[in-house]
């Protein structure tokens, strides 16, 4: 069973940066050979995909955030990271990172940001 933990959100002024980290601790998974995504659901709205990095390292990122969110991985910690600058009140959602390994979805639980105005 894969395990992802969730880090770095927290509340930050429209403006503002925070660097979202997510952590695979599964010896025999490694983010190097799987997809990798960050999600995001904010209160009464659906679940939706903000970036995504594959195994080779090909990215996309949701237009909605777009030159302001970057996604990026360190194999050897087996981590991913969401950098997320200019923030903006909409961004506000509880973030989670999110694989699919030998047939099963895996969800972290998820980490808050709010953007004040």
């Amino acid at each position: 069973q894969v395990q992802l933990v969730e880090s770095g959100g927290g509340l930050v002024q429209a403006g503002g940066s925070l660097r979202l980290s997510c952590v695979a601790s599964e010896s025999i998974f490694s983010i190097s050979f799987n997809a990798m995504g960050w999600y995001r659901q904010a209160p009464g709205k659906q679940r939706e995909l903000v970036a995504r990095i594959t195994g080779s390292g090909s990215t996309n990122i949701a237009d909605s955030v777009k030159g302001r969110f970057t996604i990026s991985r360190d194999n050897a910690k087996n981590t991913v990271y969401l950098q997320m600058n200019s923030l903006k009140p909409e961004d506000t959602a509880v973030y989670y990172c999110n694989t699919n390994y030998a047939g099963f979805t895996y969800w972290g639980q998820g980490t808050q940001v709010t953007v004040s105005s």
